[in-house]
């Protein structure tokens, strides 16, 4: 029996060190916005912002008016009001009438085949006349020189497509810890520092901010693609970086932020329309990746408890490891350093956020999403 465990945590430190050594050298090479400057030798393209919303009465105001406050002269904002049954389009009506620079559409249907937020990103962008396109969420709040440090840092690297990151504040330590592990868990995933070597697979897109090339969005397909994808920023993402444009991430957190989930019940049930998807809507990868999780992330924190002798002290390098990923998660999303405690916790949370999503998914066939139910088979079928 000691044996075993010896051999599964030699296992299980050498992941962490596959893992760990490119998260640490690669997390270092992407820039953060903060240290480009918001300057350009040349005329500032006009850029069209454009926000889908939906239900968004708790957070929408701060978002837009953070987006009002941008300092960029060549701006268009592009509110879709994708069929809120809140007070949004009241919100938003409100906004629009003490800011032209604002336009604001409301839909009242939803085309068959279409994802709701992906169909107000489409809408919103077909509407457009920006050069640059900036797709981003309705609660994601920016500081005035954001977008000129962007659209600066882009032109003059001559990227297509810039993804950022950015701070995401939760209510209280345990949902900080979740989006630390769940940080880990992306960019493990998506291998952000490849993003602009063409011969490496690593890419990435952000919800909150996706600021391409408008000539590049209709040459990709636009969101026609990525219709019936729930995880439409990564797979925008994805899509980009497979048909041979330039793409780079930089690091936002500092400059803006996004309030993400406000309850744990929120979190669970807001993650449910993707943790299938994220796997492809393969059960066995998700049966496999929610083990893996428990016996790399979960037991290693079990087994400095009844282990001894080498095995211990492989474990404790293990738990070391896991939690200096989180450290340096935490740093570059300038969340707590202390959340790095709370990887075990996270990682059984998203193990069963993960299973929950795919017995729900199957149960329903399918995902109910915003009040909207669409099938597993339609979802199925959009593949990228």
């Amino acid at each position: 029996m000691n044996d075993w465990l010896l051999y599964l945590a030699i296992a299980n430190l050498t992941i962490c060190a596959i893992v760990g050594v490119p998260l640490f050298f690669g997390m270092r090479k992407i820039q953060k916005i903060s240290n480009i400057a918001p300057t350009l030798d040349r005329p500032w393209p006009k850029v069209s912002v454009i926000v889908a919303a939906r239900n968004e009465e708790r957070d929408i105001e701060a978002g837009l008016c953070s987006l009002l406050q941008l300092d960029y002269d060549e701006l268009e904002i592009l509110v879709v009001n994708d069929r809120s049954t809140d007070r949004t389009g009241e919100i938003l009506e409100r906004i629009a009438s003490e800011h032209p620079q604002l336009t604001v559409a409301h839909l009242h249907e939803l085309p068959a085949g279409w994802l709701g937020k992906n169909h107000a990103l489409y809408y919103g962008a077909t509407r457009a006349t920006g050069e640059l396109l900036l797709f981003t969420d309705a609660d994601v709040v920016m500081e005035p020189t954001v977008l000129r440090r962007a659209v600066a840092y882009m032109l003059e690297r001559e990227i297509d497509h810039l993804p950022m990151l950015f701070e995401v504040r939760m209510p209280n330590w345990l949902l900080e810890s979740f989006v630390v592990t769940f940080s880990v868990y992306l960019m493990t995933y998506c291998r952000p520092w490849q993003c602009p070597n063409p011969k490496r697979a690593g890419h990435i897109g952000i919800g909150g901010f996706n600021l391409v090339r408008a000539d590049v969005y209709q040459k990709i397909g636009t969101h026609e693609v990525i219709r019936m994808r729930p995880d439409d920023d990564l797979k925008f993402g994805k899509l980009i970086k497979r048909e041979g444009f330039r793409q780079e991430l930089l690091n936002g957190a500092g400059l803006m932020y996004v309030p993400w989930y406000a309850s744990i019940r929120e979190l669970i049930v807001g993650l449910e329309k993707n943790a299938f998807s994220g796997v492809d809507y393969s059960i066995s990868y998700a049966i496999f990746a929610g083990v893996c999780m428990l016996l790399f992330n979960v037991f290693p924190f079990v087994a400095i408890f009844i282990t001894s002798g080498m095995t211990w002290y492989v474990y404790g390098a293990v738990v070391a490891s896991l939690w200096a990923m989180g450290a340096w998660a935490a740093y570059h999303g300038r969340a707590r350093i202390s959340c790095c405690l709370g990887f075990p916790i996270a990682a059984l949370m998203f193990v069963f956020i993960q299973w929950r999503a795919v017995m729900l998914n199957l149960w329903q066939d399918g995902i109910s999403w915003r009040d909207t139910h669409y099938s597993l088979e339609e979802l199925k079928a959009n593949k990228l």
